[in-house]
């Protein structure tokens, strides 16, 4: 069972995806610039979105949390779909491209991972493995997670949208056919490729920046649909149906969505990449470069069904093994 933390005293509680470490930035700051103390909720489960997305349903618009901050979109939006979310269509909310917001505030996205291919330069140059958006030949020494999680099944998602579901299980069961090795998550997928035992594999921008500020010999190079998009992957934050401190929640979703705050998670250690307007001198060049490439993302809002539909397959078939 989901074992839930909350910690400090405050009256606004906001249930938490986001890691630890780097979401207490964004609290004390908050808190020293309102003078409004939060509660994060987090959930101790490796699978702490999906945690925390079930206890706002079985809540029912009685939450205990006031707003959710998730990691990714997918679970806001099925509480879209189920009517357990608020509009708040404030100043942070205007900031943001249409493609990473809804258009009447229910949620708002921020500070995007992006989905790439992590490539061991000392085995194979970064340009020669952007070659294809999907690996061709012998995957031997090449990675990615399950696809049942997380960014990986947004990414899995966007490919059975693009190529059609029986032509992404072809293309999948061939993958592992040629040898590709599917792992547990992306931290290892991460490791294989960052000691060598991989030449390359899918994960996301944050697991990359990890195996660099290792020392490795690293290089990312963003992730191509066939269609040439890229996926870009936001947090994604929604005022729940039911709060109990509204006002303080919509002041902190609007901190949150502002340029300051996508500053300050661009230059943590998870470089996350910003979506609304900034000053481009501020980010660190790496996050410069994905943040151009993330202009050219799939949409996410329209992958929900393909995610349920890819995500049914990978359970029913047993697929990853």
């Amino acid at each position: 069972a989901a074992t839930f933390l909350q910690r400090g005293r405050g009256g606004l509680v906001v249930a938490c995806a986001h890691d630890a470490e780097f979401s207490s930035m964004v609290f004390d700051a908050f808190t020293k610039a309102t003078g409004i103390p939060v509660t994060p909720m987090y959930d101790t489960e490796a699978t702490k979105s999906l945690a925390l997305v079930e206890r706002i349903q079985r809540e029912n618009g009685n939450p205990t949390a006031d707003v959710l901050w998730n990691n990714e979109l997918r679970g806001i939006l099925e509480l879209e779909r189920r009517d357990l979310l608020a509009p708040h269509a404030g100043e942070g909310w205007k900031r943001m491209p249409a493609a990473f917001r809804e258009p009447n505030g229910l949620w708002t996205g921020l500070a995007a991972r992006m989905r790439g291919m992590i490539v061991n330069t000392s085995l194979v140059s970064a340009a020669e493995a952007a070659k294809d958006p999907l690996p061709a030949g012998d995957l031997s020494m090449f990675t990615m997670a399950k696809p049942q999680f997380g960014t990986t099944l947004t990414h899995a998602a966007a490919l059975w949208q693009e190529m059609g579901a029986e032509a992404f299980k072809a293309w999948w069961a061939d993958a592992q056919a040629r040898g590709m090795k599917v792992v547990a998550g992306n931290g290892m997928t991460k490791n294989l490729v960052a000691d060598g035992a991989c030449r390359a594999g899918f994960t996301d921008t944050d697991d990359y920046v990890v195996a660099r500020e290792a020392g490795k010999t690293v290089a990312f190079v963003p992730a191509r649909l066939p269609s040439g998009k890229t996926i870009a992957i936001p947090n994604a934050v929604a005022l729940l149906r039911g709060a109990k401190h509204e006002r303080d929640a919509k002041a902190f979703i609007d901190f949150l969505l502002s340029a300051e705050t996508e500053l300050l998670l661009a230059n943590s250690p998870a470089r996350q990449i910003p979506l609304g307007p900034v000053d481009n001198a501020r980010l660190p060049p790496e996050v410069s470069a994905w943040a151009e490439a993330a202009k050219n993302s799939i949409d996410l809002r329209e992958l929900l069904d393909e995610r349920n539909a890819c995500l049914e397959w990978i359970r029913s078939a047993g697929t990853g093994k």
